[in-house]
């Protein structure tokens, strides 16, 4: 074959390609950075996708399990990620579950999910109804769960793009039972660049997202306290030691440590939630059983007022001639520190949710004296947690979370599964992994 021959076919076959897209243009690449966010969000709106996240939300929402409970939550979880092929470790913290999608090396980029119900009956009717009396899924996270696993499918999906490794964490106990501290606690985090959280809210519309730079979210503890004196009929109360007046005065005075006490300029709250003692309208009981909740923007004001609450309560109950103990339990429900939000995660997170939703639609929230155990995860390492809108005005109100009448606007579930994957995906992107990969910082299950 002459060379004007070769020269002819060669010329015909790059003319040929040139029509068609570039093979080796990836879905994730530094050059779309902007454009990753919406793709993402393309993609969690996919009706199969879609319809995937609904079904594994409704059928956690109708088995819901406790903190440390979580058992068949986790099977449902494992068998999702064995199904999309991605390697885990499991058990940790008794139900939770760490997932890894991309290169196993470095860098590694973290995104949450929690997965425990709440001790409430649910008194919203509907199709997926709670199936266990007494349980429910009152906080959303079964949409967490879901959303998660949603943005698990779209990252294994597009693994050979990414320039790093995505953690998945799924957390056991969030509500009172520290089960982010437990996870922490056993290695999770070890090499972990940094970690996002969310959660869905019942005061922003679908298509927004509201969070803040800075302390986001209070630091919160539980103490539980009893007063003892002496009972006896309640027409000679002279012959008693009267606890139920005891406690009364001292919950008086609680309430003076953040009235006369803290500055008004350092947001604190002290709670008495819990009153009980006595069983007659005529008898003085022995013993009263107050409790309640502590809650502070700093740990210098946050353990000023565990060390006033035992000192209160102990020295008025003095005062009334009756003896106190107080109980922070510290062991069952850990104190949780405030939550904050990484200045530089948080620059990163406008610009992915600003190219995702619009910067409008990005509000700023102001902080809450709510308490979340993902601020474990944010103390050890640079962390960032957000709220999902899903209010639906043409649905009416939404009842917040904890009550009983709460529900999921289930299309929210697109924009947290592509916000948690962009997030991950464009962060992994913007921190190149370092030229010399230690053998240690590598996972294995990959």
């Amino acid at each position: 074959m002459s060379s004007c021959t070769w020269v002819c076919l060669l010329f015909n076959l790059c003319t040929l390609l040139s029509s068609y897209p570039a093979l080796s243009d990836p879905f994730l690449g530094e050059k779309g950075l902007t454009e990753i966010p919406s793709k993402f969000l393309n993609l969690a709106k996919r009706p199969e996708l879609f319809e995937y996240m609904v079904r594994i939300r409704r059928s956690l929402h109708e088995n819901p399990e406790l903190g440390y409970e979580e058992f068949e939550t986790s099977r449902l979880i494992r068998n999702e990620l064995d199904g999309m092929g991605i390697p885990y470790k499991h058990p940790i913290a008794v139900t939770g579950i760490v997932g890894y999608i991309g290169t196993g090396n470095p860098p590694f980029v973290a995104i949450r999910a929690d997965m425990d119900a709440l001790a409430m009956q649910e008194a919203v009717e509907w199709e997926h109804k709670s199936k266990v009396p007494g349980k429910m899924h009152a906080c959303g996270h079964d949409a967490h769960v879901a959303m998660l696993l949603g943005a698990a499918k779209m990252l294994q999906e597009h693994r050979s793009d990414l320039e790093g490794t995505v953690i998945l964490v799924f957390q056991p106990a969030e509500e009172g039972g520290g089960g982010a501290k437990k996870m922490r606690d056993a290695g999770i985090l070890e090499n972990v660049n940094a970690i996002f959280g969310f959660h869905v809210s019942s005061s922003y519309p679908v298509g927004t997202v509201a969070t803040r730079a800075g302390p986001v979210m209070a630091a919160s503890g539980f103490f539980e306290a009893k007063i003892s004196g002496k009972g006896g009929h309640a027409a000679i109360p002279q012959h008693t030691i009267d606890p139920i007046l005891a406690s009364s005065n001292i919950i008086v005075s609680l309430q003076h440590l953040v009235s006369r006490e803290a500055d008004p300029l350092d947001s604190q709250v002290v709670t008495i939630a819990k009153f009980q003692g006595g069983h007659a309208f005529n008898v003085i009981p022995d013993s009263v059983t107050i409790a309640g909740t502590f809650r502070a923007f700093s740990q210098e004001s946050f353990m000023q007022l565990k060390h006033r609450i035992e000192e209160v309560i102990t020295l008025q109950a003095s005062v009334q001639r009756c003896n106190a103990s107080v109980n922070f339990y510290a062991d069952e429900k850990p104190f949780y520190p405030v939550t904050v939000n990484d200045k530089d995660l948080h620059k990163h997170f406008q610009k992915i949710a600003g190219h995702m939703l619009g910067d409008e639609n990005v509000k700023e929230v102001q902080p809450l004296m709510g308490a979340e155990d993902f601020s474990f995860f944010a103390e050890a390492i640079p962390g960032y947690f957000y709220y999902i809108g899903m209010v639906d005005e043409t649905e009416g109100r939404i009842a917040p979370g904890h009550s009983p009448y709460f529900k999921v606007n289930e299309d929210a579930l697109p924009y947290g599964a592509a916000l948690h994957a962009s997030l991950a995906a464009t962060y992994l992107l913007e921190h190149p992994p370092p030229i010399a990969t230690q053998k240690l910082s590598s996972h294995d299950e990959l």
